[in-house]
């Protein structure tokens, strides 16, 4: 008990005098050490290594994981998993969450309904889109968050204490130097004053307590420079750790590339199953004109193109003759009105009525009366029809 309590005091007392030397020192009224120019350079690079890592961790959890409460406390989770030092598990993606609901949404509608079989579609693809998000989350926080909140957590903790240490250090040395400097004023004080046959006891005792001042600056001294030197070594491993962060970094690209190429070949393919059926929801927005005009569409007939009868007329009480569907012989480009248009997309027909595409191909597009608007008429050459306008980027 006696051991610790001398010990505590003892410590309060080199904490105060810490406490003074460093007042002192911010006052202007005593001596700083300063460190050579290389640590001190390296101290800022380890600083600045240290404020940006620490952003760029933050705002990087901020792009994976946008709200982590909406995930029932999702934070407080992986702390206890962390805690219990065991795997987190898969936590579910909006996107898989949607795309389970649309699924769910089909069976009550009815797979066989144009509105159910399309949330099927729809919902397959948004369950694929989750799923790559999901694979994407993990292999950036694997291979990208972890390394840098290692560092943080870390090899950062290290450098800070051992610089803490140098710091604690460097005033121990700065007190002793004051120590000393004190104790030869005194000394040659002393040696100057007239009697000094009768001060000699006095200046005994004043030598040997600057020859006491002086150890403990060797002593001081020597756990500096060690100390420095140990702080030096772990600076200069930043960079390392600028290496290890910069591999890291590629590796993080390759998964944002790889998660948005996934997510650019799905939509390209939910397109392309969503373009097979463009009039399901024309003809049922107007239930009554195809009532009126039940005629059927034929394989080579352009879709939305409806022919003429009584309830398209637009003058009430003059009828029309009923002619039979167009067909892709009957059109013929129009002196005007026809444009250039580029393909975006390679794009199969799926019967004799449309025209094949393939991706950065120019061909000349025009539209008729009546037609959907999300079809044109497309040629090429002696090749003519029809074509979907979401694969074209018309130009003027």
């Amino acid at each position: 008990m006696d051991f610790n309590l001398k010990k505590l005091t003892s410590d309060a007392g080199v904490f105060f005098t810490r406490a003074v030397q460093f007042t002192e020192e911010k006052l202007g009224s005593a001596e700083k050490t300063e460190l050579d120019a290389h640590l001190e350079n390296l101290i800022a690079r380890a600083d600045c290594t240290k404020n940006w890592t620490e952003k760029i961790f933050r705002q990087t959890e901020v792009l994976l994981q946008p709200n982590p409460i909406d995930h029932t406390g999702a934070r407080i989770e992986e702390f206890f998993y962390e805690k219990l030092d065991k795997k987190i598990p898969s936590r579910t993606t909006n996107g898989e969450l949607l795309g389970q609901y649309m699924l769910d949404a089909a069976k009550d509608f009815g797979p066989g309904t144009p509105y159910g079989s399309t949330l099927i579609t729809v919902g397959e693809y948004q369950s694929r889109l989750g799923g790559a998000e999901r694979e994407f989350l993990q292999t950036s926080a694997i291979n990208f968050l972890t390394p840098l909140r290692n560092f943080l957590e870390g090899d950062w903790r290290t450098i800070s204490k051992e610089r803490r240490l140098l710091e604690n250090r460097r005033l121990d040395l700065d007190i002793c130097k004051a120590r000393v400097k004190k104790a030869k004023q005194a000394e040659a004080k002393a040696a100057a004053e007239p009697d000094f046959q009768e001060t000699r006891p006095r200046n005994y005792v004043l030598s040997a307590s600057a020859s006491a001042a002086e150890q403990e600056l060797r002593v001081a001294q020597t756990e500096f420079d060690r100390q420095a030197e140990v702080t030096r070594l772990l600076l200069e491993g930043i960079s390392s750790t600028h290496v290890n962060h910069l591999r890291c970094l590629h590796e993080f690209v390759e998964a944002q590339a790889t998660y948005y190429a996934q997510c650019h070949q799905y939509m390209q393919e939910l397109q392309k199953e969503l373009s097979r059926y463009p009039n399901s929801f024309a003809s049922n927005a107007n239930p009554s004109t195809s009532a009126t005009c039940p005629s059927p569409v034929s394989s080579a007939t352009l879709p939305g193109v409806s022919p003429p009868c009584l309830a398209s007329s637009s003058t009430p009480g003059i009828a029309q003759e009923p002619s039979g569907p167009l067909k892709i012989p009957d059109v013929q480009q129009p002196s005007t009105g026809h444009r250039k248009a580029k393909v975006l997309y390679d794009y199969d027909a799926h019967d004799t009525s449309e025209l094949s595409l393939l991706a950065d191909e120019l061909i000349t597009v025009y539209t008729v009366p009546g037609m959907d608007p999300d079809w044109l008429v497309g040629e090429r050459g002696n090749q003519k029809g029809k074509v979907p306008v979401t694969y074209l980027e018309l130009l003027s």
